[in-house]
């Protein structure tokens, strides 16, 4: 029978609590930056000039279906080389997820803005405002309450991809972890504890998401996924 002991995890708390804080700082630069690049991003794909479509359109689907980790590395490893800058883990996270997710929440809010009866862009153009103004005060309010459920479930799917960076040697909560199993030799317990504080943040996420949704559904607005 395995001895479980958590003394050990739990005397050093603090080192796993700056790990988490580690994971919450890429997740939250990512979401910060990310954000509103996607919604230039959107703005640009949506556009009727293809010079500005195309290119948007080729870079929400390469970092869309191109592997996150291969993206980690190439602005690590390779990115340094061409600009002969030396890049540190954060600034590479945080670039990596920054564009990533920018590329996912293009696709939000592209799927929102076109969700908008064709009806408003008519009423607003009516009263004699230009398409950034109709944009800007009456089609965008609407989709944005449409699509907070999918922004919430991306943000959770980002939180869950940061656990990337610990491949780069950048400390966040799933590094932590694993410097304290081989400090501890107690595996079992570090990771345990690690996955049950995964799951407090993502979990509570989650509720509220679907909270959002449900909230959403009942008021008669359709969301976006």
């Amino acid at each position: 029978m395995y001895h479980w002991d958590f003394a050990p995890v739990l005397s050093n708390s603090g080192f796993l609590a700056q790990g988490l804080l580690n994971t919450l700082k890429v997740t939250g630069t990512a979401l910060a930056l990310g954000v509103p690049m996607g919604l230039g991003l959107a703005l640009l794909r949506l556009s009727s000039r293809r010079y500005l479509a195309w290119p948007a359109g080729f870079i929400i689907e390469f970092f869309r279906t191109t592997p996150p980790l291969v993206q980690l590395f190439w602005f690590f490893f390779a990115l340094p080389i061409l600009i002969r800058v030396e890049m540190t883990p954060f600034v590479a996270a945080a670039l990596t997820f920054s564009i990533q997710s920018s590329a996912f929440f293009a696709e939000v809010f592209r799927g929102g803005i076109v969700s908008v009866e064709r009806g408003q862009w008519e009423a607003a153009r009516a009263l004699g405002m230009t398409g950034a103004q109709a944009m800007r005060r009456i089609v965008l309010p609407q989709a944005v309450k449409r699509m907070i459920p999918a922004f919430m479930e991306r943000s959770i799917e980002l939180m869950k991809t940061t656990t990337l960076v610990a491949t780069v040697s950048y400390a966040d909560l799933l590094f932590q972890a694993n410097e304290l199993a081989q400090k501890t030799f107690r595996p079992l317990e570090v990771f345990t504890v690690t996955a049950l504080i995964y799951f407090f943040f993502i979990f509570g996420a989650s509720l509220l998401a679907h909270r959002l949704e449900r909230r959403l559904a009942v008021s008669g607005e359709s969301t976006v996924h």
